[in-house]
C-alpha cells in the first residue's frame, strides 16, 4: 500500500532513524516548510541516546573549538563546516530553547542539569509532533522498489509499506548496540546502489587481553582506579590518558582505553596484536617506586611488601603477576619498572556490538559537500565514516550533520 499524502505542503522528505541526527534533520525540515515523516524500526525513537544518557547524559564539550575539532583525527576537515554550523555552543543554545539548563563539569563536560537524556528527548519529541512531524514506528527500512529513489519500501507488522518522498534523509547509525536499532543493517541496501561502504568496526570499545584464568576469576570486575595508560604509535608518537580502568573477564575496558582505541583497534589489525603499558603509581616517579620496592623485606610476602611499601595491592598486585615472571619479583629495577609501566598485550577488539560506537560507514568521497550520497538521498550521523572518544564530541557530530543534512536537502529542494 501507499500512504496518502497530507494537503498544503509541497515538498514531502522522509527521515530513516530516530537518533539525533534523523531528529534533528526532521526539525530542520519541518521548520524549513516540508512535510516530514520519520521512520524508525524500533517501537520509539532515540533508544540509544537514551541508554547514552543512562549514567549522565554528557552532550558535548566546553573546549575551544580548535581543540574540540582535533578530538576527530583523520575526518576533522570533512566535520569541521558542520560543527562550525551547530557545534557545542549552538547545541548548548538548543537545549535551552527546549527549556533544558546546562552546566559544565570539572572536566569540561557539559551536561543537563538534570544529568538525564529522558527530559530532554521528551521536550524534544513534543515539539516536534506539534511542529507536525509524523513517526512511524516498527518500520524496518528495506529498500527502494524503483531507480529513481523516491519510493522506499518498509516492513512492518502489518506487512510492507510504500512511502513516497521527494528527497530522503537516511539516518540509521552504526553497527554498535544493535538491540537498541544500530545494527548496521543498512550496508547491502546501499552497497546494492553501487555505494561503497567502508566496513562497521568497533569504537570506543574494550579489548581482549587473554587473562589466565586465575587472574580473570579472582578480579573480573575489579577497577584499577586512577591510573596512567600509554600507547606508542608507529610513528613513534606516544598517547597517554589517566583515569579508571575496569578488569573484564577477557580483558580490560573504561575511558582512558576507549581514548586510545581507534590507535589500539588498527594497530591489532595491521600487526596482530597491541600493546598498552599500565603505569600503577602515576604520582611517584621511577626512582621512588625503586626505593620502595627494593627496601629489604624481611619474612613478609612480597604482597605484603607492595602492600606496605609502594601501596600495591587487590588487582594491581594481580595485575603485576599475571605480567611478570616469578624471578622478577626478586629484581627491584624490573619490579619497580613493571609498575610504572607495565605491558599489557592485546590480542582482539571486543566486537561491535558491545562497542559504544562504530567507525566505519559511508565515505565522504561517496557523498558531496552536501551529504547526498545519490540524487535525493542525503546521510547523517554515525552511519557516515568518522569516529571520535567519548566526552560528547560523538553526540556532537550527529547533531551537526543532521542539521547540516536537514539544511542541504532544503537547498536542493529549491
Amino acid at each position: 500500500m501507499m500512504d496518502n499524502d497530507r494537503a498544503g505542503q509541497k515538498y514531502k522528505v522522509i527521515v530513516i532513524g530516530g537518533g539525533p541526527a534523523g531528529l534533528m534533520a526532521a526539525e530542520v525540515l519541518i521548520q524549513g516548510g516540508v512535510r516530514v515523516d520519520l521512520y524508525d524500526a524500533m517501537p520509539s525513537v532515540g533508544r540509544k541516546f537514551l541508554m547514552a544518557g543512562k549514567g549522565g547524559m554528557n552532550i558535548t564539550h566546553s573546549e575551544a573549538l580548535a581543540d574540540f575539532l582535533l578530538r576527530y583525527g583523520k575526518r576533522q576537515t570533512e566535520l569541521k563546516p558542520m560543527i562550525k554550523s551547530f557545534g557545542p555552543d549552538a547545541l548548548r543554545d538548543w537545549l535551552h530553547g527546549l527549556g533544558i539548563a546546562t552546566f559544565v563539569g570539572s572536566s569540561g563536560r557539559v551536561f543537563p542539569t538534570g544529568m538525564k537524556a529522558a527530559p530532554l528527548l521528551r521536550a524534544w519529541l513534543h515539539r516536534l509532533r506539534e511542529a507536525g512531524v509524523a513517526f512511524h514506528m516498527r518500520h524496518r527500512w528495506c529498500g527502494w522498489s524503483d531507480e529513481k529513489n523516491n519510493i522506499l519500501r518498509f516492513n512492518t507488522p502489518g506487512g510492507e509499506v510504500l512511502a513516497q518522498a521527494d528527497a530522503v534523509v537516511l539516518a540509521l547509525g552504526g553497527g554498535s548496540w544493535a538491540r537498541l536499532g544500530s545494527d548496521g543493517a543498512w550496508v547491502p541496501l546501499l552497497e546494492q546502489r553501487g555505494i561503497s561502504v567502508a566496513p562497521l568496526r568497533p569504537a570506543n570499545c574494550g579489548f581482549d587481553a587473554g587473562w589466565s584464568t586465575h587472574f580473570s576469576e579472582k578480579f573480573a570486575g575489579h577497577p584499577l582506579k586512577s591510573v596512567t595508560v600509554s600507547f606508542t604509535d608507529a610513528a613513534g608518537v606516544t598517547h597517554f590518558r589517566q583515569g579508571d580502568v575496569m578488569i573484564t573477564v577477557s580483558g580490560v575496558e573504561g575511558g582512558p582505553v576507549y581514548a586510545l582505541s581507534a590507535l589500539l583497534r588498527d594497530e591489532i589489525a595491521a600487526q596482530g596484536s597491541a600493546v598498552m603499558h599500565i603505569d600503577l603509581a602515576p604520582g611517584k616517579d621511577l626512582n621512588r617506586v625503586l626505593k620502595e620496592v627494593g627496601h629489604p623485606r624481611g619474612a613478609r610476602s612480597m604482597s605484603s611488601h607492595l602492600q606496605s611499601r609502594a601501596n600495591i595491592k587487590g588487582v594491581q598486585s594481580g595485575l603485576l603477576r599475571e605480567g611478570l615472571d616469578r624471578a622478577d619479583f626478586d629484581d627491584p629495577e624490573k619490579l619497580a619498572a613493571a609498575i610504572k609501566s607495565l605491558p599489557v598485550r592485546f590480542i582482539a577488539a571486543r566486537p561491535l556490538d558491545e562497542a559504544i560506537s562504530s567507525a566505519g560507514g559511508v565515505p565522504f568521497d561517496a557523498m558531496d559537500e552536501r551529504l547526498m550520497v545519490m540524487p535525493g538521498v542525503f546521510c547523517a550521523g554515525e552511519m557516515l565514516d568518522w569516529e571520535a572518544p567519548t566526552g560528547g564530541y560523538l553526540l556532537t557530530a550527529c547533531f551537526a550533520s543532521g542539521f547540516h543534512a536537514g539544511r542541504s536537502v532544503l537547498d536542493w529542494l529549491k
